[in-house]
């Protein structure tokens, strides 16, 4: 059973409350500064009765209503009390208030503050725990929206909204009670018209909830399309392409401007029609102070308070009503953050750990589908690679060759049969970080971060890394001989995704970080693909070293690397079609052959 909007906005707000509980200490101080701020206010309009009864009419008003007769010089005397007096209540009340008011404001900004920080770093973080297959499917700019507008939607609903409801609320709340015990009799059109404002503020909260979410999901469509033209900025240029993406934009950027005025017109509408609401309540009194039955009941000073007091809820109610859209807008927010939270994060069932593998790796009947497709992409795959063997992967592009790559890391889980075996234990009762920790990977994509050279080499290494230690993987990965060129050495910046090295410069660093990293298993994935020739036979003997004593899965275009393999497969459609050394394939005269000769003629 699906929960109504108003369990699930209840349900979303104390989840986010729980958030506070760390700092329930300064939360309890900021709400008794908001609830202190209210009571001033509605103790200044009370103040107002008898001021105006003490202070102007001689004392008159009093006397008439307690049936007891004062001279007059002692009314004179009482109104210089209370004329005396005021001043210094006045400086009083609101010297508490702007005490109040620092601390309520002080307070809530820092628990604002605080909790984005706390819910950025979790959704940060569950980001990280989230398996491969969730990130395949998702949009790169809902993802860093979620991050960086969404919680700042949060952020706001529990700081600017929680001032106003706290303070508003008490506010109004201190101004009905005022009015009711001044004249219950004028104060009873509150009972009629409250109900029509909270119906019209409840019809008003559904609406801006779903413009709220809309509002999100087009922030998530403006964020998705920046990104795409900054990552494709030369393509772009090169393709003359500037048109094509300016109305990309302003298509996705007009649907936020639509999205928004939809919140605007809703906000635009609920404030007006609450006014005049509360307008009909206030000329209820004033004609109900006009009759002669209530005249008899009412001081000058009664009716000012009460007057006083309807006037003050004005603004109160207006704050609550402009407040309530922030509020849903978090709320909003909050539900599709928790909906990320409650994605499950990578399935890591197994305990076996090992400090470091042997490396004998097997593939025993191994059959994959990817989620949503019905075609294998895996299908009956059998092989096995011992200690120190390399093994190469060879066939046309989506056949499966890194699908088998994805596989040994545990990217992708949920084989429909067989089992994959790391020194005959199944990869799936290993622990995800001893599993990973034994496998290397080199793959065409390369990812470097925006940091120095040394630090992308030792990237996530385990442990203390030494200098020494760095350029030696670098020098066996070929990669000294233009690091040592550069301004500062392996000391060098190399700009977001390394974009101020080439293409085989950044491969040769990754390689680097593999050699670093001494894994029992290495994976190569094109890892030659974006050398030239020269810089790729140069890095043929850096491989060699690499492969010493170690599991090596090659998966490879170019069948020059993989020539001194032992043991090639040649994948197609998700199976295996031949298998044996490069002699014997090439003798064989079958597809491997045919690619051989497609790359080197005779």
């Amino acid at each position: 059973m699906t929960e109504s909007p108003k369990d699930e906005m209840w349900t979303v707000f104390k989840r986010l409350l729980g958030y506070l509980k760390p700092m329930k200490g300064m939360f309890l101080l900021s709400v008794a500064g908001l609830i202190v701020y209210g009571v001033v206010d509605a103790t200044f309009i009370a103040f107002i009765g008898p001021f105006i009864d003490k202070g102007f009419s001689g004392g008159a008003p009093a006397a008439i209503s307690n049936g007891i007769a004062l001279p007059s010089n002692q009314g004179f005397h009482a109104n210089n009390d209370v004329l005396m007096m005021a001043p210094l209540v006045v400086i009083l009340m609101f010297s508490l208030r702007g005490f109040a008011n620092f601390v309520s404001t002080y307070g809530i900004s820092y628990m604002s503050a605080r909790l984005i920080t706390d819910m950025r770093q979790q959704v940060f973080e569950h980001y990280l725990s989230l398996p491969v297959s969730y990130m395949d499917k998702e949009n790169t700019g809902n993802l860093i929206s979620k991050v960086t507008f969404d919680t700042e939607q949060i952020a706001r609903a529990s700081g600017s909204a929680l001032i106003s409801i706290v303070r508003d609320s008490v506010t109004v709340m201190g101004m009905l009670v005022l009015m009711f015990y001044n004249s219950w009799k004028l104060s009873l059109c509150i009972l009629i018209i409250g109900p029509i404002m909270g119906l019209v503020i409840t019809v008003v909260s559904r609406r801006f909830r779903k413009v709220s979410k809309q509002i999100q999901t087009a922030m998530g469509g403006v964020s998705a399309t920046t990104e795409q033209m900054i990552k494709g900025h030369k393509n772009v240029l090169a393709f003359g392409g500037q048109e094509t993406e300016m109305a990309r934009f302003a298509k996705v950027n007009d649907q936020n401007r639509h999205q928004n005025m939809k919140l605007a017109v809703a906000q635009a509408i609920s404030q007006p029609v609450i006014m005049v609401i509360g307008s009909f309540a206030l000329a209820f009194v004033l004609y109900a102070a006009s009759l002669d039955s209530m005249k008899t009941d009412l001081t000058a000073g009664t009716f000012a308070t009460i007057l006083g007091a309807m006037m003050a809820m004005l603004q109160p109610i207006k704050n609550l009503t402009r407040v309530n859209a922030e509020f849903q807008r978090g709320i909003a927010a909050c539900t599709t953050v928790f909906e990320l939270l409650d994605t499950l994060p990578e399935s890591d069932t197994g305990t076996y750990s090992v400090k470091r593998a042997t490396g004998n790796l097997r593939f025993d009947g191994v059959c994959f589908s990817y989620e949503g497709q019905e075609r294998r992409a895996l299908d009956n795959v059998n092989f096995e690679v011992k200690q120190g063997q390399t093994l190469a992967l060879v066939g046309r592009s989506g056949s499966g060759k890194s699908t088998i790559a994805s596989l040994v890391t545990r990217f992708y889980t949920g084989l429909e049969s067989g089992d994959i075996l790391l020194d005959d234990v199944s990869i799936y009762d290993y622990s995800l970080k001893s599993l990973r920790n034994q496998v290397a990977l080199v793959s065409q994509q390369v990812t470097l971060f925006n940091d120095t050279i040394a630090n992308n080499i030792a990237y996530a290494y385990p442990g203390e890394v030494t200098r020494e230690q760095i350029i030696e993987a670098a020098t066996l990965a070929h990669a000294m001989e233009f690091i040592e060129q550069l301004p500062e050495g392996i000391d060098t910046q190399v700009g977001e995704n390394g974009v101020l090295l080439s293409g085989g410069q950044r491969q040769r660093i990754a390689i680097a970080r593999a050699m670093l990293r001494d894994a029992p298993v290495l994976i190569l994935d094109e890892a030659t693909s974006a050398l030239d020739t020269e810089s790729e036979k140069a890095i043929q003997q850096g491989l060699d070293n690499l492969r010493q004593n170690r599991t090596s899965v090659v998966i490879a275009h170019r069948l020059s690397t993989i020539e001194s393999a032992d043991q090639i497969l040649v994948v197609d459609q998700g199976r295996i079609i031949e298998r044996g050394t490069h002699k014997s394939l090439l003798e064989l005269g079958g597809m491997y052959a045919k690619l051989y000769q497609m790359q080197f003629g005779n």
